[in-house]
């Protein structure tokens, strides 16, 4: 189903064509992307002191990526009484964002996924191993913008 098929019962509003909605979301999952990247690389690069900044982004990103994950699934439970919201649409945004969106909050998930494995693959059985948890935060980011601006086609009464 397209969006230009979507009618009726959501009260969400419809895209914004002079810019991208729900940009304080990807803006913030960007800037929480380079503070994990720049930590995380310094800190395989030289080990010593910068490792404790590093775990902290790790474990705050993750701590806050739970908060958020739970926020973003209470607001889809909401929806859902009216939109009959998927998963795929939810938190990986299928088919229910522009394509701009969709690469701009993926694009951060996939640069926190690469800078994770990548920093903890350099330097093995070391607090950089926590940066595997970093992701759940770009995830979470992506599911809020799903669940506030995504489009859903209507729920089936039947249901």
């Amino acid at each position: 189903m397209t969006n230009d098929q979507h009618s009726g019962a959501s009260s969400i509003p419809p895209y914004d064509v002079g810019g991208l909605v729900g940009q304080r979301i990807i803006t913030t999952s960007w800037i929480a992307t380079a503070v994990f990247a720049a930590t995380s690389v310094a800190a395989s690069i030289t080990l010593g002191v910068l490792r404790w900044p590093a775990l902290v982004v790790a474990l705050a990103m993750f701590g806050s990526g739970c908060v958020v994950f739970l926020w973003a699934f209470a607001v889809a439970v909401g929806r859902s009484r009216t939109d009959s919201i998927g998963i795929g649409g939810l938190f990986f945004l299928a088919g229910t964002s522009p394509t701009g969106v969709q690469w701009q909050l993926l694009g951060a998930l996939a640069v926190q996924l690469m800078v994770a494995i990548t920093t903890a693959s350099v330097r093995t059985f070391t607090t950089l191993a926590f940066g595997a948890l970093a992701p759940v935060f770009g995830l979470a980011m992506s599911g809020l913008w799903g669940a506030k601006f995504g489009k859903f086609g209507p729920r089936d009464p039947r249901d």
